[in-house]
């Protein structure tokens, strides 16, 4: 049999609110909560509800021949809470029937890693406690914020106790391999790495409304066409994109929504397929080879780096500074100074600082709440020095 993994990411961030030079000193209160409330609420009522309903209907349709699995960011876990509590109850209904898997990232969706081990593994162990409390689900797998993974996140995560990790099917790592099988990394031992199918994933998540690409209007017919080509080539077709996919980024006007309640029927047509989540394929097959990922990657723009979040002077800065902070912030055993520096974190803000152009700035600007990177700059470091001070 093949798998079909499907994966999705649940994040939003918690928005900053304009803070200019003149407010350093003075005002301490760093998000815009109207903000965070009404882009909240619409993407719940655009995508989380009703792909949500959507999901537990194929779920409970097919009878245990259709899953997926879920990585929730902590951040957004705790909007659910504030401003749409029956979006959290929708997931926890998802949870209940025993049909979804929930993946452990980083609690505020951080680029921690890269700065602070001590503080990845923090954040680590809080959206671990979370999504067992929230959803009664003690995670095995792995899913780093933005899929960034090298040799060394594999084996730290796989020291932490985690079976699977997720990561991006990169061209520069895979060369000749297919993403549509299972590889351990150089320096781990029994820890499997799932690869993002970029193609196949990119197609429903990027290309699917798009009238210039030369295979528009995409049809569960055609799709399941390209996946069933897989057949006696593959152990699993990891297909991961963002929730948002459904609804927000493609609207349901474009049809997203009859493609997704008609794409299972369409898949499992084929004898040699199901669905699997990431720890049903760990559990179901072997590594096949060895996979060296000496340098960072991730699901990020063409390059698959890092330079989405840390490729210019702008955003090395902020980073900095912010996680130079890390000691005298925790030195003060304050809950609310240390949750307001973890949520300065959140690789959002960084990203919102990415100075790209053509294709890959295109899809930069469709994110930005910014008129242009250095405004997303100068407002993060105008807050971190107020924060700066509050610290002492």
């Amino acid at each position: 049999m093949i798998g079909i993994c499907l994966y999705f990411q649940v994040h939003q961030p918690n928005r900053l609110r304009k803070y200019t030079y003149f407010d350093i000193g003075k005002v301490h209160d760093y998000e815009d909560e109207k903000a965070n409330s009404e882009i909240l609420l619409k993407v719940a009522k655009k995508c989380y509800l009703p792909t949500n309903a959507l999901i537990l209907k194929l779920i409970k349709q097919y009878k245990g021949a259709f899953k997926v699995a879920y990585s929730i960011s902590g951040t957004i876990i705790n909007q659910f809470k504030k401003f749409s509590p029956e979006t959290l109850a929708s997931f926890q209904e998802l949870a209940a029937t025993g049909q979804v898997e929930f993946l452990n990232e980083t609690y505020y969706h951080s680029l921690s890693y890269i700065y602070s081990e001590k503080e990845f593994k923090e954040q680590i162990d809080l959206h671990h406690q979370m999504i067992k409390k929230e959803f009664g689900y003690d995670a095995k797998s792995f899913r780093n914020t933005e899929l960034v993974y090298n040799n060394y996140i594999g084996q730290f995560v796989e020291n932490l106790g985690y079976q699977t990790i997720l990561a991006e099917g990169a061209d520069k790592i895979l060369g000749w391999r297919s993403p549509n099988f299972i590889y351990k990394s150089n320096h781990c031992k029994k820890i499997k790495l799932l690869l993002r199918n970029y193609r196949l994933s990119d197609d429903i998540a990027f290309r699917f409304s798009n009238r210039a690409w030369s295979e528009f209007p995409l049809d569960t017919d055609k799709y399941a066409k390209w996946v069933h080509a897989n057949a006696g080539n593959a152990n699993v077709i990891n297909l991961f994109m963002d929730y948002e996919t459904f609804g927000e980024h493609q609207w349901q006007e474009t049809g997203i929504f009859d493609f997704l309640e008609y794409l299972p029927k369409k898949l499992l047509s084929h004898p040699d397929f199901c669905f699997m989540t990431p720890h049903d394929v760990n559990l179901a097959f072997e590594p096949v080879a060895n996979l060296d990922v000496p340098d960072f990657i991730s699901w990020a723009d063409e390059d698959r780096d890092l330079s989405a979040w840390k490729g210019n002077n702008l955003q090395e800065d902020a980073l900095k500074t912010v996680y130079d902070l890390e000691d005298a912030v925790k030195a003060k055993k304050d809950p609310e100074l240390l949750h307001t520096w973890r949520t300065l974190l959140t690789s959002d803000h960084f990203y919102y600082m990415c100075t790209k152009y053509s294709s890959d700035g295109d899809v930069h600007k469709y994110f930005n709440p910014y008129q242009n990177p250095y405004d997303a700059y100068i407002n993060y470091q105008n807050i971190l020095s107020d924060f700066a001070m509050q610290v002492g």
